[in-house]
């Protein structure tokens, strides 16, 4: 099993920048790919952010592209996600997904706040 662990998160001004980290230990060997997703309130449904397949690539939601970046460090398991010029409308829980042939892992999330 994969079970995803997001760190991170924070309170940060409009246009700084934060980044967050999900560990997920097996995911190389099981070739899962990563998804960041988040969700702004609890009455919306999460939306995806990014996801990340077994060799690196990245693509990201529209609204992200240009300020946020995926990177990955295989030797910790750790999938980042570098969120830059950051907008109060960024604000929300963002969490992990591992996708594992067809098997779906995810992680408890972490808050980013966005204000002055």
């Amino acid at each position: 099993q994969v079970q995803p662990v997001e760190s991170g998160g924070g309170l940060v001004q409009p246009g700084g920048t934060l980044t967050l980290s999900c560990t997920a230990p097996g995911f190389i060997s099981k070739k899962c790919s990563i998804h960041w997703y988040r969700r702004q309130n609890p009455s919306m449904s999460r939306e995806r952010v990014s996801t990340t397949v077994t060799d690196g690539a990245t693509d990201y939601a529209v609204f992200v592209q240009g300020r946020f970046t995926v990177s990955q460090d295989k030797g910790r398991e750790t999938t980042y996600l570098q969120m830059n010029s950051l907008e109060p409308e960024d604000t929300a829980i963002y969490s992990c997904d591992a996708l594992c042939d067809m098997r779906r892992y995810w992680g408890q999330g972490t808050q980013v706040t966005v204000s002055s």
